[in-house]
């Protein structure tokens, strides 16, 4: 139950940090922007990995020195001074460049010290990106007490909603749901503008640790301040009351999404469109049950279906690399799935147009140990293609089943 609660969080949390660090600034909730929303999710340029020396390691500029160290103990900052040392001049966007490369490959250490590099150097003027992404890396290096500390000291005019958020985001990561709905008070007295990546926050927060009710109440919160609610927003939402079986209240969201003031998206109809696939394939229905039953794996249906959810968030985005992982992880657990996690993911490929991968999962499906192959719910899928109006790919899909002799009656 906890590695796929831990999945999720995790995918979700990293996109939202990804935007909290260094972009909150900047963001705009419009779900018109899809170029936005792409690069804030996932920046798929190629980084040095942690231990390897990166591309161009052997050059001799600054970057290359510092990836060239290959243990955490040692000094990023040595290596700063040495090169200023040798008349060598070092720009602000040079240090938050290289920092950017070091955290993507997870030397958060390193990271840091450049950070405390800028932090006391007067010439260098942080900016509100600056101090978030210092707590983020603090609390990652020393801990939540190290990130809170430095919170603190900060002046009156350095506690933005960024460096707010980013301390938020720690909570949250930790789990310390007590810390953050104080710390949100917080926010809420100072008069910050907030953003949906605040009350992402919160909704991630709760869906971890089992709160889903509080999510519809986050969402109440975020439209009484008139702040516009994002993709991730509506995926938190959704999935928390699709996972409680309130389906009624699902679709309700998805005309809520399809009337959204921007106006609808590439990637919005996209999303609105896998959710509707998913709910008439996988035959969820209303239930006052809560959705707690277990598996014998020890794994609930809310799990799975909020697990569901981030598949088609990625699908909806077009993060066809970050499927095949969400999708790899899941099988590597080797927990008992059902029909409606291979129609997720089924659908999710169909979307994107990927049919190589929709027949591999076909394979996987009809070799697997322990869920047997189901020739209805792929007749559901197919139907359920066409009532969006993707006739096309539902008659692909229809083709390919029947070319591997497993087609619908």
């Amino acid at each position: 139950m906890a590695a796929v609660r831990s999945i999720f969080t995790t995918l979700i949390r990293n996109q939202i940090s990804t935007r909290t660090n260094g972009l909150l600034r900047h963001l705009s909730s419009s779900p018109s922007s899809t170029a936005s929303k792409s690069e804030l999710v996932y920046d798929e340029s190629p980084v040095p990995v942690a231990g390897e020396e990166s591309d161009g390691s052997g050059g001799d500029d600054l970057r290359s020195r510092i990836f060239r160290l290959r243990l955490p103990k040692r000094s990023a900052t040595n290596v700063i001074e040495k090169w200023i040392n040798e008349g060598n001049r070092i720009s602000v966007h040079d240090l938050r460049s290289i920092s950017k490369e070091l955290r993507k490959s997870q030397r958060f250490k390193h990271a840091l010290e450049l950070s405390e590099w800028m932090v006391s150097h007067q010439e260098f003027e942080l900016s509100d990106s600056d101090y978030a992404i210092r707590i983020d890396l603090l609390t990652k290096v020393f801990g939540i007490d190290a990130a809170e500390r430095y919170f603190e000291s900060l002046p009156l005019d350095a506690k933005t909603t960024e460096s707010y958020t980013a301390l938020l985001h720690s909570y949250a990561a930790s789990k310390l749901t007590s810390k953050a709905e104080d710390l949100y008070e917080r926010m809420k007295e100072s008069n910050l503008p907030l953003t949906a990546i605040t009350y992402n926050e919160l909704m991630t927060l709760y869906m971890s640790v089992g709160e889903m009710e509080k999510v519809s109440y986050v969402v109440q919160e975020l439209k009484s301040r008139n702040v516009a609610p994002d993709i991730y927003t509506f995926n938190l939402w959704v999935s928390s009351c699709a996972s409680s079986l309130k389906i009624d209240e699902t679709r309700n969201i998805l005309d809520e999404m399809s009337a959204h003031e921007a106006g609808p998206s590439e990637t919005w109809e996209r999303y609105v469109k896998l959710v509707k696939i998913y709910l008439t394939s996988g035959q969820l229905v209303n239930s006052e049950v809560n959705a707690v039953v277990e598996t014998e794996k020890g794994i609930t249906q809310r799990e799975w279906i909020t697990y569901d959810f981030l598949i088609i968030l990625h699908a909806a985005l077009g993060n066809k690399n970050t499927l095949d992982q969400i999708w790899k992880s899941l099988r590597m657990m080797k927990q008992k799935m059902i029909s409606r996690n291979y129609a997720c993911i089924l659908s999710a490929y169909l979307m994107l147009g990927h049919f190589g991968e929709v027949e591999e999962v076909i394979n996987q499906w009809n070799t697997s140990a322990t869920t047997d192959f189901d020739v209805s719910v792929c007749d559901r899928l197919v139907i359920a293609f066409r009532e969006v109006g993707l006739i096309e790919k539902a008659e692909a899909f229809r083709v390919l089943l029947s070319e591997k002799k497993c087609d619908p009656q």
